[in-house]
Parts: structure tokens; C-alpha cells; sequence
């Protein structure tokens, strides 16, 4: 085993030959978005994820599906199909799965990737003065709650479904662009942004491991630099707030610290849960404008929204 659960990793690598490890993953969850085809794509998106993050290549999965016993077949149909549409374009074979009868819908896929055991990316490695990169906007978690309360503008929604169904492939291939210019060493971590929102995978990141000898850093954060889905400060505004940003605000205690000019808004935002969200990078300064460019050559618009600082208290700063 090269990469356990002992930093919360994206997921688990496997060492089987020489030059060869697996990457596995698995994630499964209930619809956030009325379009069952659309579903099984973002499920399929966030599911792809983690393997995206560890600097791997899917390559096969097994899909999870609950389904109600009365429910109709026509949508579990379009569910799959939607989710072997996005599986198809990430070039991973499906290659069977489970369903059982559940009262609630359920669906997501386990997944199999392989990666070099020497190019491998973690979440934790992060060093002083290293640049943050995010890759893809914050919203989705505010505004599927404005969804389910029949509150969510069309184009607000639009873009969040964009987001959320959009691979993070080709911002790992530009990642991995960026390394084969300026080195392996340039990359410090990566990590995807999913449930524990913006703030908690930067915890993740910034906490180190003492197994392998990665010190614990601070991070620091301009709320300003945060790139947001259209809407998504609104639905705060109006009071959309889906639970889990409440349980990661409330989980993250007083490892987050707040500069007196941070709005409310933007604070929430920083806690809001996302679903397949975008790859947050640590990368050496001197590779930030070779890492942007390559990562806009794949056409993926991300944003410098930090930088790693000396390990103070609390680890991450919000300026």
C-alpha cells in the first residue's frame, strides 16, 4: 500500500509492478438535479474525480445504483446512460456493478485507476510560499439547495450543472503538462474539492504527515480571488443553506480564522459542500505562470486564490 487513509487522501494506491500502481476510488450519492441523464453524469464526474486527483488515469468501474422497488425503469435507464456517457468520454470501461431496492435513489460507481508509483499526487506536501490554484468555481452545494426549495435562476443553475458534470481530466493533464515542463517536484499537492468544502480539504492539505516526514503548513486564502458560480452569493443571501456547510463550518471549529473584512457571504461560500468539485493545487512560484498557461491551453479557467504560508494558528487564514 503507497497511500492509505492516514491523510484523508482522494483515494487508496496500490503497488503491483514495478513503474505500476492502482489508484481505487468509490463514491456514490442521492440525485441533486431533477434530470435523471444529467445525474448519472455528475455522479459519474465526482466519482472519476479522486482518481483525477491522485494524478491517475481511470480505467475501469463498477457501478453502485439503489433503486425504489416501485420506481420507474425508464429513469434508473437514463441514469446509467448518463452516467456511461460521462464514463465514455473520461475513456473508463464500466465493466459491471450492484443495485440493490432502496427507498431512496442512490448512484456513483467505484473506480480503478492506474498511476506511476513515482507520480503520484497527495494531499498533503504543501510548502511554504507555494501558490494556490483552483480550477473550478464555488456554488454548487448553495445552489442545488436552492434547487430542491424551487429558488434556483435558470442561469445560476445552468452553470452549477455545467460545473459539476465537467471532468476534472484535462486540468490534471495540464497538471501533468506543467510537470513534464518544470519537473515532478513542482507539483507539491493536489486535492479534489468535494463534500468538506473549500476549507476542509485545505485543512487536509495543510495538516502534513508525520509518516512521511511532510510538515504541517498554514495556508491563507483571499476571499477576493474566489472564483463563485452566478448566484451562488445570492442563495446565501437568501438563506439557502444546505446542512453539510453548517457541519463543516461546525467540524472546522477554530482551525479557520477570519480577517474582520471577509463578508458573511463569502465566509459561507468558503464552507459550502461541493459536488465534483474543481483540484486545488500547490505548486512552486516560480511554475505559476507555466501552470496557468497550461492549464488555459486546456481551456480550464483557474484562479490563483492563495498562497502556503509558515505553519501558524489557526492553519487557515481567510483574508
Amino acid at each position: 500500500m503507497l497511500v492509505g487513509f492516514n491523510t484523508n487522501d482522494d483515494a487508496g494506491v496500490y503497488l503491483i509492478a514495478e513503474g505500476l500502481a492502482l489508484v481505487q476510488t468509490v463514491d456514490f450519492f442521492t440525485p441533486i438535479v431533477d434530470d435523471p441523464f444529467t445525474f448519472g453524469q455528475i455522479a459519474a464526474a465526482n466519482s472519476l474525480s479522486d482518481v483525477y486527483a491522485m494524478g491517475g488515469r481511470p480505467v475501469s468501474a463498477l457501478s453502485l445504483v439503489g433503486f425504489p422497488e416501485n420506481g420507474d425503469p425508464a429513469i434508473l435507464e437514463q441514469i446509467i446512460r448518463g452516467g456511461l456517457d460521462k464514463m465514455k468520454e473520461a475513456h473508463c470501461t464500466v465493466i459491471g456493478g450492484h443495485s440493490i431496492r432502496n427507498e431512496d435513489i442512490q448512484f456513483g460507481y467505484a473506480v480503478t485507476g492506474t498511476v506511476n508509483p513515482h507520480q503520484i499526487w497527495r494531499n498533503v506536501g504543501a510548502q511554504t510560499n507555494d501558490i494556490l490554484l483552483l480550477t473550478k468555481s464555488l456554488g454548487t452545494g448553495v445552489i442545488s439547495t436552492a434547487l430542491k426549495k424551487e429558488r434556483a435562476a435558470r442561469e445560476s443553475l445552468e452553470a452549477a450543472i455545467a460545473s459539476m458534470a465537467q471532468l476534472n481530466r484535462t486540468a490534471a493533464e495540464a497538471v501533468h503538462e506543467v510537470e513534464s515542463h518544470c519537473g515532478p517536484r513542482s507539483i507539491h499537492a493536489v486535492t479534489d474539492i468535494t463534500g468538506f468544502g473549500l476549507l476542509g480539504h485545505a485543512r487536509e492539505m495543510a495538516l502534513g504527515d508525520s509518516a512521511s516526514g511532510t510538515a504541517p503548513v498554514s495556508l491563507e486564502i483571499n476571499h477576493r480571488s474566489l472564483p463563485l458560480l452566478p448566484g451562488a452569493l445570492e442563495a446565501v443571501r437568501e438563506g439557502l443553506i444546505p446542512g453539510g456547510l453548517k457541519n463543516n463550518c461546525n467540524f472546522l471549529g477554530d482551525c479557520v480564522g477570519f480577517a474582520d473584512g471577509v463578508p458573511e457571504d463569502y465566509r459561507a461560500m468558503c464552507y459550502d459542500p461541493q459536488t465534483s468539485g474543481g483540484l486545488l493545487i500547490a505548486i512552486a512560484p516560480e511554475t505559476e505562470k507555466t501552470a496557468l498557461d497550461c492549464l488555459e491551453k486546456q481551456g480550464v479557467k483557474a484562479a490563483r486564490i492563495g498562497r502556503v504560508v509558515k505553519k501558524t494558528w489557526p492553519l487557515l487564514h481567510v483574508i
